[in-house]
């Protein structure tokens, strides 16, 4: 997979929200925007947008249900930074028996963010 696009009915939103998340910078405008971070690439595009290409394609679809995964070197620094600048979150920090690290935000959609550190044999 080399990256994934977002459909979003407010992309200012998301796309701010997504770089204050990520310490990103977008690259677009207000119908698409690409999120400038390491790893495999994050694009938004308007709703309006996907339909005035593709008409009825948006029909049926919904907000909330996935999970974007980021691989970040610190999930608690990630959970301090993030809970100070009111993002809501659904999990503190925790670690899984399988030797994952994680904590989970929702995104202006409604989406989860997990930020995630595998820990291996640290676990």
């Amino acid at each position: 997979m080399s990256g994934v696009c977002i459909i979003t009915k407010d992309l200012p939103r998301l796309s701010a929200s997504c770089c204050e998340a990520l310490q990103a910078q977008p690259e677009g405008d207000d119908r698409f925007t690409r999120i400038a971070c390491d790893g495999p690439a994050l694009s938004l595009f308007a709703l309006d947008g996907m339909e005035a290409m593709v008409p009825g394609s948006m029909d049926g679809a919904g907000t909330g249900c996935y999970t974007l995964e980021v691989e970040v070197d610190d999930p608690d620094a990630h959970f301090a930074r993030l809970s100070s600048l009111g993002y809501r979150a659904l999990k503190p920090p925790t670690t899984q028996p399988w030797g994952r690290r994680s904590t989970w935000f929702r995104d202006p959609d409604n989406n989860i963010v997990n930020f995630y550190s595998n820990l291996g044999a640290r676990a």
